[in-house]
């Protein structure tokens, strides 16, 4: 059995251990000079291998493709995960939320581990090759490269999503896929800043501990809410949950978002708290008051946007002027303009249409073609889950391949 894999990222490279394990003859083709040169900058160049939770935790955190990855996560849990790298000699450290890294803090350890693994399975693996084209043949495949043509049973497409292009992540198994007829969602950025349409220049750099972003459509109704830390960029909204938002909008046009700055007090606490802060400097500048419950620059934005002259005495605001600066510190509304591009997105949603495929990865019409990893409409929140999706298709698509020669064998 003779296996193509193309990509040598987190998918492909697990891919090619788990094939050549069960004596698989397996080709890996990179068009990078090195090994996981996306998966080098995961985590902040640390890697979040996966998250140590159980599988209905796991699944609460799929975006997208919870039901397609049923079968993938079943056969390779976030656990498995761990034993595999533990057993290629790599120690894990578990931190908060459950997330996975390694012990060293330093991916290399991670692509090292797997690189070695593969050299002493006796992979051939060809750098710095680009695969043009995927030909069907009548006994298999051919892998077209710019330097020859691959002959091979079978081929698993690793080549990620769009995220980071610079790590060689544009699309290309796009390509191969509708060169084969398949569906492609259209590919776009998930766990990525939002830009909003205000003008939110002044605020950047601002860091917001427990406040909560919630997401709406054009007709009111709630996409998503999340509660925690956020951050201003000179063109929008980022942090923790600004890019779980975006992976739930990024389908969606007309997003308005609505920023509670305050989510432990209702509107009636916190008018009461504004009132005892008038009533105790009543004759100070409104702007010196609320700073108490603001940091400066963005108590400068709030008051603008109630429509308060930040040099107006305290003693002259009236009651309407103090709901409007109540309802706006509840409800501060940001308009949704864009998604920041792929080069600022952690992972891609959208790729190969699950429906075109089975659940073990294979192409419903295209017998021995496998698309794995972030190629394929998956995707998931942040803490090492994207990760542990492209771990578990990829040893999916793997575990089928030998499965099937197996029994190919026995006819």
């Amino acid at each position: 059995m003779r296996v193509c894999v193309i990509g040598a990222g987190a998918a492909g490279m697990t891919a090619s251990v788990f094939l050549a394990r069960e004596g698989a003859d397996v080709i890996l083709v990179e068009k990078n000079e090195k090994f996981g040169k996306k998966l080098y900058i995961t985590g902040k160049g640390r890697c979040n291998l996966t998250n140590d939770c159980e599988l209905a935790d796991l699944f609460q955190n799929v975006v997208r493709g919870e039901k397609f990855l049923r079968s993938s996560l079943y056969g390779f849990t976030p656990q498995n995960t761990m034993s595999f790298f533990e057993d290629l000699g790599l120690k894990l450290v578990v931190e908060r939320g459950n997330r996975v890294f390694p012990f060293s803090q330093k991916s290399s350890d991670v692509i090292k581990a797997l690189q070695i693994e593969i050299e002493n399975l006796g992979v051939d693996v060809k750098l710095g090759t680009e695969v043009k084209q995927i030909k069907k043949t009548d006994d298999g495949f051919c892998v077209v490269t710019a330097w020859e043509n691959i002959k091979c049973d079978k081929v698993v497409v690793a080549t990620g999503g769009m995220s980071y292009p610079s790590t060689g992540s544009t699309g290309d198994g796009y390509a191969f896929a509708k060169s084969f007829g398949l569906k492609i969602v259209e590919p776009r950025q998930a766990l990525a800043p939002i830009i909003v349409k205000q003008n939110v220049s002044a605020l950047q750099g601002i860091s917001l501990k427990n406040v909560n972003l919630c997401a709406n459509d054009e007709n009111g109704k709630e996409i998503a809410s999340e509660f925690g830390e956020m951050l201003f960029t000179n063109r929008g909204l980022s942090g923790p949950i600004a890019l779980t938002i975006s992976s739930y909008i990024n389908r969606k046009q007309n997003v308005v978002l609505s920023l509670d700055l305050k989510p432990a007090l209702d509107e009636n606490a916190l008018d009461r708290r504004v009132l005892r802060d008038f009533d105790e400097r009543k004759n100070q500048d409104i702007k010196n008051v609320t700073r108490a419950l603001l940091p400066e620059r963005l108590n400068a934005y709030v008051l603008k946007c109630a429509g308060i002259a930040e040099s107006k005495k305290v003693n002259e605001i009236t009651k309407e002027e103090r709901a409007k600066l109540v309802k706006t510190i509840k409800n501060l509304r940001f308009d949704v303009q864009s998604l920041a591009p792929f080069t600022e997105a952690i992972v891609t949603s959208g790729g190969v249409d699950l429906k075109c495929l089975k659940p073990t990865c294979e192409c419903k019409d295209v017998e021995g073609l496998y698309f794995v990893g972030e190629t394929i409409d998956i995707d998931a929140l942040t803490g090492g889950f994207n990760l542990q999706l492209a771990f578990a298709t990829a040893v999916c698509a793997a575990r089928d391949i030998i499965k099937k020669s197996a029994q190919s064998a026995q006819k």
